[in-house]
């Protein structure tokens, strides 16, 4: 706790911006009063794959208002993610940390499963928690999945404000299943909530714009769209009659309804005179499920809860109108790990050495102000799964393969040709620097889907569960119980997905698994 204090008792007293001119003028030296900071904005969406916005090349679903902030702003198109799943992403893009390096390396499972130690370290200093000595109202409204205790709640991790869950998944319309999930809440306490929850979610945003738009805000926004279950309303679910597959017809409409709430903000911006003085940021947590949501990665190869660039590389945008070049793709890589050097830069705030953060600032480099590569090498880990890429070279270790495979991502996109036996000293160098780097990190604070509570609690059907639950989200898909009547006989609420007491309803325990079906 000492590093917290120390970080919270001095974040004030941190001087001297590093925005160049064009992203921060200079305040006359007689002027009356400081120039306002500007207003920031972080959207996260759950689950959107790499391919399934208007300007990553969506044909069926329209996302014009996402779509207009690539037109006013930068759009990465080697944009990364610290973990290919929802907990540890969450955790390194509010810290700025490889989270690896506090031992927040999977998913909890749902709150009832989930290890007692589960919860973001009190010792990293989240985004919120950075921007509010500098006087920035705080709020967070949407998908928290960082802890359940009353300490490791937003509203004790800097967030002035908070209204939604505290889960990794829940349900989009008032039914049973919201209070198995867990309750929808405001501050602390349980509210009922009978808008469909984007939509929800969307009102709550504009609010909180309305309410301090006489005072610089960061708003942190992760809606839980587009992640199972598939539900939408029938407003949205109207517009996509012709689209035979039910299931796509269902995430059409759950992208739609993500797209139209975005829009709400951005127009509450405008509304209010604040485009120019408000940092918006749009990215996805990881990459899509596709088997489980039709979320789609092409061109990449692999899915949510793989180290394949499917999983990794996700949308991201950024836009800073009048800061940040308008229509412009940056195609080197940059991760979300970037984001809080940014946001703090942006604030007009020098990013301090002793914070020891993993991202960078990226605004010179969007400005022209700085060259070269933000990151000649990232990282990933995930238990046994790990990656690290250095230049345009990957070197990937799966679940199903230990091997270490090597690919060029600037001829090989797809990572369809593994090169480890004829570049064994490019494969050699980048398994050194991983061991290198993970050299540096904690262990595991608890294991996928908290076997550290499974084993003090229990129970065949709970370990069965998690063994199947190959993504760790809480929640089993017909592909990771491919039998279709125990399927059906389970879900009792017909919604496409087990909760863990559906499937203690009937899922018979089985050792020594591993999750193969």
């Amino acid at each position: 706790m000492e590093r917290r204090r120390f970080l919270r008792s001095t974040a004030t007293g941190v001087a001297g911006a590093v925005l160049l001119p064009s992203c921060a003028p200079q305040q006359p030296a007689r002027a009356a009063a400081a120039p306002r900071r500007p207003n920031i904005i972080l959207i996260l969406a759950d689950d959107l794959g790499y391919a399934e916005l208007g300007v990553q090349g969506c044909r069926d679903i329209p996302t014009p208002h996402i779509d207009s902030l690539a037109r006013h702003g930068v759009r990465f198109t080697s944009g990364y993610v610290s973990c290919p799943l929802c907990s540890p992403s969450r955790a390194g893009l509010l810290t700025g940390r490889y989270q690896q390096r506090f031992g927040h390396e999977f998913n909890p499972g749902p709150q009832q499963a989930a290890a007692p130690e589960f919860g973001l370290d009190a010792d990293e200093v989240t985004l919120a928690e950075r921007l509010r000595p500098f006087g920035y109202a705080t709020g967070m409204v949407g998908k928290w999945h960082l802890g359940f205790r009353p300490e490791v709640q937003p509203t004790a991790r800097g967030f002035g404000e908070f209204f939604g869950f505290l889960e990794g998944a829940n349900s989009y319309v008032p039914d049973p299943a919201r209070r198995v999930a867990g309750p929808i809440m405001r501050g602390t306490e349980p509210v009922e909530e009978a808008e469909y929850l984007t939509d929800a979610f969307g009102r709550e945003a504009v609010a909180f714009i309305e309410r301090h738009r006489e005072e610089p805000f960061f708003l942190y926004l992760p809606f839980n769209a587009v992640h199972a279950p598939l539900q939408a309303s029938p407003q949205y679910l109207d517009r996509f009659g012709d689209l035979a597959d039910q299931n796509r017809r269902t995430f059409a409409a759950m992208l739609s309804a993500l797209d139209d709430n975005v829009g709400r903000v951005l127009t509450t911006l405008r509304d209010l005179s604040l485009e120019e003085e408000t940092l918006v940021v749009f990215l996805s947590d990881n990459g899509g499920p596709t088997a489980r949501t039709t979320s789609s990665n092409t061109p990449l190869r692999g899915y949510k809860a793989q180290m394949w660039e499917g999983g990794l590389r996700v949308p991201f945008i950024l836009q800073w109108q009048g800061h940040v070049p308008a229509d412009r793709v940056y195609r080197l890589p940059v991760s979300s790990l970037d984001l809080h050097a940014t946001c703090v830069a942006a604030a007009g705030e020098a990013v301090a050495t002793e914070w020891r953060l993993d991202g960078e600032d990226l605004l010179p480099y969007l400005t022209g102000h700085r060259t070269g590569r933000p990151h000649e090498t990232l990282y990933w880990r995930m238990g046994e799964q790990h990656a690290v890429r250095h230049g345009d070279w990957k070197l990937v270790v799966t679940a199903d393969q230990t091997t270490p495979g090597l690919y060029n991502l600037a001829e090989d996109l797809a990572e369809q040709h593994d090169l480890a036996a004829q570049r064994p000293d490019t494969a050699a160098e980048l398994g050194r620097l991983y061991e290198t780097w993970a050299a540096e990190l904690e262990e595991p604070r608890w294991g996928p889907q908290g076997a550290q509570a499974n084993r003090q609690q229990g129970g065949a059907a709970r370990q069965r569960f998690q063994q199947l639950d190959r993504n760790g989200d809480g929640q089993l898909t017909p592909d990771e119980l491919p039998r279709p009547r125990l399927f059906r006989r389970l879900d009792a609420n017909g919604d496409g997905v087990l909760t863990l007491d559906e499937a203690r309803a009937g899922l018979p325990g089985r050792q020594g698994t591993g999750g193969q079906q």
